[in-house]
Parts: C-alpha cells; sequence; structure tokens
C-alpha cells in the first residue's frame, strides 16, 4: 500500500473512531444527569432519548424486593410500584378500592369472601395473572415462616398448621374468580389483603427464583425491575403491556440511597435527584421559600418509640420499664428535632386511629419518680445497658443517633449508664427481631389504618419472633386482641382496643416517643405525586410538566 493510501486510511479510521465516541456519549448511560434548562424541552428529560426519569432519593436501601419477606419501608417503598394487590386503598386514606380484583363478596357470617379478578392482566414475565396465581401465592405465603414470611403470620395469626391461622383455604373458581374460606370472622381482612406485603407475584417466577426471588422480583405492577445495586441505587422502568391505559407516565424511576437528611436535601437543591423524603423538619421552610421546590406533607398515621425486651434483665422487671419511661423527656427530643411537627406519643398508636384511648395518662418526665421505681426494683444505683440507635432516618424518627444522644443523657440523669450502638438497617432489624437488644430504638407507619395493625401486629404475644421485638407477651392482652379482630360492631372493637391500650399502658414495653408529620420535597415541575399515610406510595400517575 502507497503511503498516501496509508495517510487516507489513517484519517479514515481516526474520523470512524471519533464518530463511536461521539455516539457512546449520547447513550442513556447515566439517567442522574438532568437536562440543562436552556436546552427548550418543555419535558423531564435525562438522556438524549427523551425518556422521562424521576430519581427518588430516600434514607436506605431496601432490605428485600419480595414484599412478603420484608416490614421496612425502604423495601415497600419500591415494591408498592412493581406489585399490585387485589385490593387498593384510597389515594391518600385506608378506604377500600378496586385493584387487581374488582368486585369483592362477603358471606352474611363473614367467613367467606368472594373476589372477582380483573382480565387481561399479564405479569412482567409475560404469563398471565388469574385466579390459579393469587391461589399459589397464598399457598406460598401460608407455608411459610415467620423468618421467612413475618408480615403473614402477623395479619392472618400464624401460618396453615397454626391453630390461630385465620384463613382455612383459598381455592380458584374459574379463571377469574377467588374464593376465601375463614376460620374465624376477621373484621380488618379487606384492609389486610390491601396491605403492600401481599402484592401478587407471579408464580413462574418465585417457583423458578426461589430464595432469591427477592433480588429480581416479577409483579404486574405499572413498573418492572431493572438493576439493583445494593446501598446505592435500584431502577425500575415502565412496563409497556400494564394493562391500564396510558399509565404509568414516567418511564424510568431511580430510587438512590442517600442516608444523611442534609445530604438528600442537598441533592435536591441541586438537580442530582427529584424527589427526597425525610426532609428534616428544620428544613421545611427551606424548601418552601424555594421557588424551585414543592414541600409535601405525609398524612400522619405513625409512632417513634423505643422498644424494651422484655425477656432481658433488667428490662424484664416492670417497675424498670416504668422507670425508663418517667425518665425520657419527649417534648425536648420534639422541640429538638421534629420543628413543630409532632405531637407526644403516650399509646402504641396514634390518635388518627379509631379506638385511641384519650384517657391514658402517658408517662411524665419525672426523674425523681424513675430513681424511686429503681430503687423499688432492686436498682438504686443504676445499671449498665446498650442503646441501639437506628442508622438511616425514617419518618417516624428523624435523626435516630441524635435522639439516642438525648435519651442517653436522660438516663444518666438516674443513673443508668447507656451505651449507644448500631448496626447496618437489615442487621438492625434482624438482631433486634431475635431479641438481641436491651433497648432499640425503632417505629411503626400504619399499613391499613386499623387498630389491629399497631397493637396485634407490634404487641401480641403471636408475633414474637416477627413483629414483636420486645418479646412482650400477656394473655389478657392477648384475648381482647383476637377478640376485637372477630368483633364486626365498630363501637365494641373500639371499646376493646381501649382497654387493650391500657394493659400496654401498666406494662410498658415501649416508651412511646413521637407521632410525626413526616415531609418530603420534589421538583417544582413534579406532578400527580400524593403521599399515601402508609409510607408506600404509588407512582403511577407521577410526571413533571
Amino acid at each position: 500500500m502507497g503511503k498516501k493510501k496509508i495517510w487516507s486510511f489513517i484519517t479514515l479510521m481516526v474520523f470512524a473512531l471519533i464518530l463511536v465516541l461521539a455516539a457512546c456519549s449520547s447513550d442513556d448511560t447515566s439517567s442522574e444527569q438532568p437536562k440543562k434548562e436552556d436546552e427548550g424541552t418543555t419535558e423531564k428529560e435525562t438522556s438524549s432519548t427523551g425518556n422521562k426519569v424521576l430519581i427518588f432519593g430516600r434514607g436506605g436501601d431496601s432490605v428485600s424486593l419480595d414484599p412478603i419477606a420484608v416490614t421496612d419501608g425502604e423495601s415497600f417503598k419500591v415494591t408498592q410500584n412493581v406489585f399490585e394487590t387485589l385490593l387498593n386503598f384510597g389515594e391518600q386514606d385506608t378506604t377500600i378500592h378496586e385493584g387487581l380484583a374488582t368486585k369483592w363478596e362477603p358471606s352474611e357470617d363473614g367467613l367467606t369472601y368472594t373476589f372477582t379478578l380483573r382480565e387481561g392482566v399479564k405479569f412482567h414475565d409475560g404469563t398471565d395473572f388469574n385466579a390459579e396465581a393469587v391461589v399459589k401465592n397464598f399457598e406460598r405465603w401460608a407455608s411459610g415462616s415467620e423468618d421467612k414470611f413475618p408480615y403473614y403470620a402477623s395479619m392472618f395469626g400464624g401460618f396453615k398448621d397454626d391453630e390461630g391461622h385465620v384463613i382455612e383455604s383459598v381455592t380458584a373458581d374459574g379463571d377469574y374468580t377467588v374464593v376465601f374460606k375463614l376460620k374465624r370472622a376477621q373484621a380488618p381482612f379487606l384492609k389486610n389483603i390491601a396491605m403492600s406485603p401481599f402484592g401478587i407475584a407471579s408464580p413462574t417466577a418465585f417457583e423458578s427464583a426461589g430464595e432469591k426471588f427477592g433480588d429480581s422480583p416479577v409483579g404486574t405492577g405499572p413498573f418492572k425491575f431493572v438493576e439493583w445495586k445494593r446501598n446505592d441505587s435500584i431502577t425500575i422502568e415502565k412496563f409497556a403491556d400494564y394493562w391500564a391505559d396510558g399509565l404509568p407516565k414516567l418511564d424510568k424511576i431511580i430510587f438512590r440511597s442517600i442516608p444523611d437528611n442534609s445530604a438528600r436535601l442537598n441533592a435536591l437543591l441541586t438537580g442530582e435527584i427529584d424527589l427526597a423524603d425525610g426532609v428534616n423538619p428544620a428544613d421545611g421552610k427551606t424548601v418552601e421559600g424555594d421557588s424551585n421546590l414543592q414541600l409535601f406533607e405525609r398524612p400522619s398515621m405513625n409512632v417513634g418509640y423505643l422498644g424494651l425486651t422484655t425477656t432481658r434483665p433488667p428490662f424484664d422487671n416492670v417497675k424498670v420499664r416504668q422507670a425508663i419511661n418517667y425518665a425520657i423527656d419527649k417534648q425536648s427530643i420534639i422541640d429538638a428535632f421534629f420543628e413543630g411537627r409532632a405531637e407526644i406519643a403516650k399509646n402504641p398508636m396514634p390518635p388518627s386511629i379509631s379506638g385511641y384511648n384519650e384517657d391514658i395518662p402517658g408517662y411524665e418526665y419525672d426523674p425523681a419518680k424513675a430513681k424511686a421505681l429503681l430503687a423499688e426494683a432492686g436498682f438504686a444505683d443504676g445499671f449498665e445497658m446498650e442503646l441501639w440507635a437506628m442508622p438511616v432516618p425514617r419518618p417516624y424518627m428523624p435523626d435516630g443517633t441524635k435522639v439516642a444522644e438525648v435519651i442517653q443523657k436522660n438516663l444518666e440523669d438516674i443513673g443508668v449508664k447507656a451505651k449507644i450502638v448500631s448496626y447496618e438497617w437489615a442487621t438492625y432489624l434482624e438482631k433486634a427481631r431475635n431479641g438481641e437488644a436491651d433497648a432499640f430504638m425503632l417505629g411503626w407507619t400504619g399499613d391499613n389504618g386499623d387498630a389491629d395493625n399497631f397493637i396485634y401486629v407490634l404487641l401480641d404475644q403471636d408475633n414474637i419472633g416477627s413483629n414483636n421485638y420486645t418479646y412482650y407477651s400477656n394473655e389478657d392482652l392477648h384475648k381482647i386482641l383476637i377478640e376485637a379482630q372477630t368483633e364486626v360492631d365498630e363501637d365494641k372493637r373500639n371499646e376493646l382496643y381501649k382497654q387493650a391500650q391500657e394493659i400496654i399502658y401498666k406494662d410498658a414495653p415501649w416508651v412511646p416517643l413521637a407521632h410525626s408529620t413526616p415531609l418530603l420535597a420534589g421538583k417544582a415541575d413534579l406532578t400527580g405525586f400524593l403521599p399515601h399515610p402508609t409510607g408506600s406510595d404509588k407512582l403511577t400517575n407521577v410526571d413533571f410538566k
């Protein structure tokens, strides 16, 4: 080959390489780069494809993406958009609406429920949603254990071989009718069915994946799973065959884990993310004063608490537990960390829930009374303990470490030396559930708006080892809660729950701290976002102006 031909060939190759590099640089390799405002577009774009991508900043990573296997809000934040339940809650309340079922008919005795299913629905793997799929999901859950599916036991009284298991059978009557038969009436049954843990999964997928199903979930929701980078991000994208025409409006959602509240808000301010939860109450005014942002208030339905593991000395002594309640200055915690967007908690459920007992006096801040009770319990000189602080911000507890420091000082004032410890979030939950903590900070956002979802789920002896992390057990309380589950008269149910709160108040397995109004912030051009009181937000209708 002559020199001129060689140089022509080299020039041609260099030119080709430049074209390849230019093409690569325009690929959608990073949906986290917001489009500049001066580029003349009216839609939210994060790549040259014009796709609308929402980047949702949150406080921690998910534990699993199999909704039945988890109890934490960070997991449900994602699974709520990948899976669907037979029934739905209202947009910002817990009234019952259609979901994957379009009709439901209870029998007069409350022991049989017949559901008519939505037709033409596909799972993300292309298989059909039908009655058989529903039956297989419930069979899977009922055959589980507290370690695998803690929420199933909490809501339905155990598993299939347990005496307290509420569900007798789930059967298909044709392709699109499912019949539930119960052993006893369960007043909150329909609300339980609508809860996030009971999202219907593809039987083909969970039978194939086994225990790894939570790493690559398959539901019928508006978005399908794409990728999970642990402790960094989870990506889901629009499901093209979703049954509802024109939905979802977004093409992709990226859930980014940003543990620090201030760092997360800063990411919103700099355009790195479009929506942020866990906004510090102190930053609410900053958001309201920025024309590029909007502030969202989640309807309050939560409780933050300090749990006392009742099987670990000295917390097996009721006087010690009562002393700890008197020792903690709840008002100072609310003043310092909630900026007026919370109220002192005295019961294990918020006042917005039917059956709340207004007559419970609560434990006033009284260090002298706390010391006297410790002396009566044989701990006049105090004792040493571990105080577990949450490693991530939660709606009911904006800053677990700082609140723990206040509690530590309060306990020091009555002679109790508390060492603050913490773990990675999933480990924290697992170890606390196993009863390894002396005292632990935690909280709960209601899943269905019913008192049963707070008191029975969190404090009944049936749920020790699942959601009852304190290992608290009281037979009288148990009888009342089971009676309340089967009582269909709302007034009688409420009276039973008031009695239950009196027992819990005296036994003091918790130090109830606060009921908060959680804050979120988003870009001003974000539309269709309605924060739900359960903390599990459907993003189907979210869009950008």
